[in-house]
């Protein structure tokens, strides 16, 4: 088989063969094709795209092209959560643990933050010593004991993805969305899962803004999951404003254990965690209905399993499991801060997200470079969300940098990217449509 022929085949918009698509994943995982012959190609599937059996079949041809997890002895069926990600959107730490103690396995692998948006994988670190690099022997090990793991991929699962997204970076064909859809579902389908939540972001704080565009990237996700034996649902949520009041890894955190505690913060962050977790509960067979998974989430909460889930977790994962009783006290906060005020009364009639994304970045909450560090104690706390009555000088939100030097250049960005109206806003709602 010549990668040439492959190419040509594309780039006349032919349909490729399994085995045709598996020599392309192999190649890549093992460095056995140029990186100008797999820049060529994806740029052909960028123009002339894949159908959803060809992105299904190579989807699974990244995955077999590394190791995959074998959950089987776990009982029950695994499900899993995806975020295309967004700015605040650290509803996975609150989700797992919810939907853990409703009794259904979740296997949660998780990534770091790139860009604008945070990753959870560096607001699980805010916890001294939680530890996110498991073998598959001990994600197993914990999966049966409390239902819940949440780590990291490892270097041998879905390897091809690696090398393909390095060259998708910079080759302009990061937007396809057969691409993302086998970047994304590779590492889940290697993961072993039976179900799989996607919560597809929309607006300026996501990766893909248009929402016709990500309702495209939603259904593609759904049938090529579906095609691959996952069962799968699709929530379209807006990510115009930020989800919830934090923004930063260890304020995130704070945020979900203080949720998980009971404590009314956000309801648009509360809205959409307890959705998700229905849906999990429901395809996990814990309910029997979305609507009683809804409900079963909800007294999770307040019967206090999911914080006795998130606080076994934490321990079994080695952090210190001291911060579900006192987040504020063993999680880190930055040293410097100050405050952002109104400058004229109204309402918040906006916040952008993408452009807070970048600030939250600038503070040292987020990476512009995978190697870069992050700083656990930087962020932000909305004390007014977008809709919320505002009065002249009165505080909108925190800041926090270990550098002093950031905040005044942060707190003008801050300002720049919100909006102040003389009347109440119409928001749309948070969850803008369900593919189930």
């Amino acid at each position: 088989m010549r990668m040439l022929d492959l190419i040509l085949k594309k780039r006349e918009g032919k349909e490729l063969a399994f085995d045709e698509l598996d020599f392309i994943a192999q190649g890549a995982a093992k460095g056995s094709l140029p990186d100008y012959q797999l820049s060529s190609w994806l740029m052909a599937v960028f123009f002339k795209g894949l159908t959803y059996r060809e992105t299904a079949d190579f989807t699974r041809a990244m995955a077999f092209s590394g190791e995959r997890l074998d959950l089987k002895s776990i009982k029950g069926p695994k499900i899993d959560k995806h975020s295309t990600g967004g700015v605040g959107d650290g509803i996975s730490l609150a989700l797992a643990p919810i939907v853990g103690a409703c009794g259904v396995p979740v296997p949660m692998m998780s990534g770091r933050g790139l860009g604008h948006t945070g990753g959870t994988l560096d607001k699980l670190e805010a916890v001294k010593g939680f530890n996110v690099r498991l073998s598959t022997d001990r994600v197993i090990k914990q999966l049966n004991a409390i239902n819940v793991c949440m780590f990291g991929q490892t270097g041998e699962l879905a390897p091809s993805d690696k090398k393909l997204y390095s060259l998708r970076d910079v080759t302009g064909t990061v937007e396809s969305i057969p691409l993302i859809v086998a970047s994304i579902l590779s590492k889940k389908y290697a993961e072993g899962i039976n179900g799989l939540v996607m919560d597809v972001k929309f607006g300026s704080g996501a990766f893909m803004q248009d929402f016709k565009k990500s309702r495209e990237l939603a259904l593609c996700l759904k049938k090529t999951a579906e095609l691959l034996g996952i069962k799968a649902v699709a929530v379209l949520s807006d990510m115009n404003n930020p989800l919830g009041r934090a923004i930063g890894n260890g304020i995130e955190m704070e945020q979900a254990i203080r949720i998980l505690r009971g404590e009314k913060i956000a309801g648009d962050y509360e809205e959409l965690l307890h959705a998700l977790a229905g849906h999990m509960i429901y395809m996990g067979k814990k309910a029997g209905s979305v609507e009683e998974g809804v409900k079963k989430s909800l007294e999770a909460v307040k019967n206090g399993g999911a914080l006795k889930t998130m606080r076994q977790m934490i321990k079994w994962q080695g952090g210190d499991e001291r911060v579900v009783d006192s987040p504020k006290t063993f999680l880190p906060r930055a040293r410097f801060a100050c405050q952002v005020r109104a400058p004229k009364g109204g309402y918040i009639e906006s916040m952008e997200s993408r452009t807070l994304g970048w600030v939250g970045v600038a503070l040292g909450v987020g990476r512009t470079k995978a190697e870069d560090s992050v700083d656990f104690g930087a962020g932000m706390w909305l004390e007014k969300k977008a809709g919320e009555a505002v009065k002249k000088n009165e505080v909108i939100a925190e800041i926090f940098s270990s550098d002093a030097s950031k905040l005044d250049e942060a707190k003008k960005m801050f300002l720049g990217c919100m909006k102040i109206s003389s009347s109440k806003p119409k928001l749309g709602k948070i969850i803008r449509e369900i593919i189930s």
